[in-house]
């Protein structure tokens, strides 16, 4: 088959402790799903769940004992750092129950949903999509995945991350308004959920600036470290 212009490369998360890697179909996030940074955020109350998502190509794929690097990305002066919880999904389907949901999670990796908060501010304001502040490119840096064979469920355990040291973030898996298979269940409903999706759970509160030189450590209970300097 003659193409027009080359195929563009397949996006990929490594998986811990293994050469194999888990090609990404699509990336969607939650928004809002720990009350404390709802309400950082200006909000109150158990809203239901609502998603965004990044193209699969602004994934930082970064491997076991690596530091990714992402450049600081244009028209902003304030990027924001989020850490959140990924779960990847090995099959999917329309209309899932919690439980059937739950079964389609493959595992887990820590992920930074970077956001130029300056740029999604004013998109709220003039009632306008996210994708500036939210999808814009190298914008998901993603640790390597660890399967839920080996992990078990992850549906509590501490969740933090740290600016050149300094405790930023700080909570637990249990805080989410949504859990992991609520939010599965219900992304269900509008897309239909296929093998290779991956899902960024949502943030706890604490979420603030970063700079061209920050290091981030992002930590989950079973999951290690995620290293990302901003460049």
């Amino acid at each position: 088959m003659e193409t027009i212009v080359a195929f563009p490369s397949q996006p990929a998360l490594a998986v811990a402790a293994s050469s194999a890697v888990f090609p990404v179909r699509r990336v969607y996030c939650v928004g809002r799903n720990y009350a404390d940074h709802a309400r950082e955020m200006g909000f109150t109350g158990r809203e239901d769940p609502f998603f965004f998502c990044k193209p699969a190509d602004a994934i930082i794929n970064v491997a076991d004992g690596q530091t990714g690097e992402m450049p600081y990305p244009s028209r902003t002066s304030n990027l924001h750092y989020e850490v959140e919880l990924v779960v990847a999904l090995d099959k999917g389907g329309r209309d899932l129950t919690p439980e059937q949901a739950a079964e389609c999670v493959w595992g887990y990796a820590i992920g930074l949903d970077m956001t130029r908060r300056d740029l999604q501010g004013e998109a709220k304001k003039q009632g306008r999509p996210w994708e500036v502040g939210k999808a814009f490119d190298q914008s998901a840096p993603v640790g390597p995945l660890h399967p839920r064979s080996k992990t078990g469920a992850l549906d509590k355990g501490a969740i933090t991350l740290g600016v050149n040291g300094e405790g930023k973030q700080k909570g637990d898996l249990s805080d989410m308004i949504w859990n992991v298979a609520e939010s599965i269940a219900y992304l269900s409903t509008l897309f239909e959920l296929k093998a290779g999706d991956i899902v960024f759970t949502g943030t706890p509160e604490g979420v603030g600036p970063v700079v061209a030189g920050d290091h981030m450590v992002g930590t989950i209970n079973g999951l290690g470290e995620l290293h990302v300097k901003v460049v």
